[in-house]
């Protein structure tokens, strides 16, 4: 074929080789805002670094080379021994290594360390986010873990080590390792006290054999697992590590992977206990109690990679639309379409400034921010992972059939979109524990209207959102059919609040107007056209 009749034209080159955590103008400023100013520069050349990596070629192939080679079962060795091991493609394991190398499994106890670590995990989760999973429990571990203080001083430093150690060995010759977590079982699925897994004590003091199943147990590659079982004194939270110290394989039957519709480069399992030795995290009991800082960890992870994932889909589609021509112009500079861009980092920026304000109430540590977050966690949980699979779908939109094609990556953010609704509890189950938090613990509702409070008067749009939600609060009939539109209203007030104070004005502006004050529509693209959208949309640009 003659070459003039191939001349590629109009086509926007790859958005490749560009710094994805400094040119994410919302997140490096909610960094200055949440690190102290003697830290900063040292924050921000680790993520400069991390952003640099998560926006070359090279990280980029291996995202796409960990989803095309998803990973595989082997129940067995050679020669008929159970071995119960997945093999995952090499970039897989490049990007965990580097995933924790920087860090992103270490928070508890460095200064501003939940901040910079939500930080780093928003910008590595748009390389790939399937790995996102094991360094998600390994971070959240921790609180489960302390617990137990013996347990917690040979654990917690192998966990924010910086060494990767893929191989399954006794934890006490590694210099670091993962830690997953296992409650769900198909009888009982988020009903974790319907956990039919069995626990029978032994001689040793804390010792335990498990029998059971999970239904779903994520990266069971980890060197251990927090698990729920039945002990004699109830459901009790374990320990199950996957080599014994002896050096010996701890009984795992890993009996399947299963087939998703996304995070296709994470294995999530379905494993057997039969007779499996565990260590008891406090008490006999005590079960959710114990692992409840792991899921609220999670849960927060769940909102910050989803915020990560939106943040991609948006920088994808203004991309392409600055380089795209149509009618004799760039397609960013049409006015419909800047519409809908606008409106789609609007959304990103939204749940940027939510996830980060709540990793800087984990650094503070206060009573009163730690009453914020058992309100604010699962209604950010709720809303942000709600919104990131139809964000996603205009974005590629904005592609058009570019953006439909796999070479483009957005199907595989589409695909990974609704997965952070469903993990750690799907929306009923968020909406109920935010009812549940406004019925047992009335300090988290004053520490929730404390923080909203601090934008009253800066808009008249938020303040009327803000009389509604208390409208709401009070009349309780009927309060659990209306537990998501109540959480949506409250985690919507919640970002507004946060937009007005910290955000330019024309994104302030049209978040107000659009989600707080009714003059927007169902759909991506409805914003008032008399705002400054140009703006908001150089804003968001990569």
């Amino acid at each position: 074929m003659a070459a003039t009749t191939h001349t590629v034209s109009n086509q926007p080159p790859p958005l490749t080789g560009y710094d994805v955590f400094g040119s994410d103008r919302a997140l490096t400023e909610a960094v200055k805002r949440h690190i102290a100013p003697e830290s900063l520069a040292g924050v921000r050349g680790e993520l400069g670094e991390l952003g640099r990596a998560a926006g070359s070629a090279q990280v980029q192939e291996w995202g796409a080379l960990a989803n095309a080679h998803p990973p595989v079962l082997h129940t067995h060795d050679r020669y008929g021994h159970r071995v119960d091991e997945v093999e995952f493609h090499p970039a897989w394991h490049r990007l965990l290594g580097h995933a924790v190398g920087a860090g992103l499994t270490g928070a508890w106890t460095r200064p501003g360390g939940h901040v910079r670590r939500a930080a780093g995990f928003l910008v590595w989760t748009q390389a790939e986010a399937g790995h996102g999973c094991p360094l998600s429990m390994t971070h959240a571990a921790v609180p489960a873990l302390r617990t137990d203080p013996e347990l917690a001083a040979g654990w917690e430093p192998l966990l924010a080590s910086t060494v990767y150690e893929r191989e399954l060995r006794p934890v006490a010759v590694k210099a670091g390792a993962l830690l997953g977590m296992g409650m769900t079982e198909k009888q009982g699925g988020t009903d974790v006290r319907a956990n039919t897994t069995r626990a029978e004590p032994l001689a040793a003091e804390g010792e335990y054999l498990l029998t059971g199943h999970k239904w779903f147990c994520s990266a069971p590659m980890s060197d251990g697992f927090l698990v729920l079982a039945q002990a004699p004194g109830g459901l009790t939270c374990f320990l199950l590590p996957r080599v014994l110290p002896d050096g010996t394989r701890n009984t795992f039957a890993i009996q399947r992977l299963k087939d998703k519709l996304g995070n296709r480069s994470n294995a999530s399992a379905e494993v057997e206990f039969d007779g499996t030795w565990a260590r008891r995290v406090g008490e006999e009991g005590r079960g959710v109690n114990t692992i409840i800082g792991m899921v609220a960890a999670t849960r927060l992870d769940c909102a910050v990679g989803s915020a990560g994932l939106m943040r991609q889909a948006v920088a994808q589609a203004v991309h392409h639309c600055t380089y795209r021509t149509v009618s004799g112009g760039p397609l960013v500079d049409k006015p419909l379409m800047r519409n809908v861009l606008a409106d789609l980092a609007v959304e990103s920026e939204a749940a940027t400034v939510l996830a980060m304000r709540l990793a800087a109430a984990y650094d503070a540590d206060t009573e009163a921010e730690r009453a914020l977050l058992r309100i604010a966690v699962p209604a950010a949980k709720y809303w942000v992972t709600k919104r990131c699979a139809p964000l996603v779908a205009e974005a590629l939109e904005c592609l058009g059939g570019n953006g439909y094609v796999e070479e483009s990556g957005m199907p595989r953010l589409l695909r990974e979109a609704p997965l952070n609704s469903i993990w750690e509890g799907s929306g009923n189950v968020q909406a109920l524990d935010v009812l549940r938090a406004l019925r047992r613990e009335p300090m988290a509702l004053d520490a929730y209207l404390r923080e909203v409070g601090q934008a009253r008067g800066a808009d008249h749009r938020l303040d009327g959102a803000i009389r509604g939600v208390l409208t709401e609060l009070a009349d309780l009939d009927g309060i659990e059919a209306r537990a998501r539109r109540l959480t949506e209203r409250m985690a919507l007030v919640l970002q507004g609040s946060l937009l007005v104070r910290w955000a330019p004005p024309e994104v302030a502006d049209a978040f107000c107007a659009s989600r707080l004050g009714g003059d927007g529509g169902a759909a991506f693209g409805t914003l008032p056209h008399s705002l400054d959208l140009a703006s908001v949309v150089e804003r968001a640009r990569p």
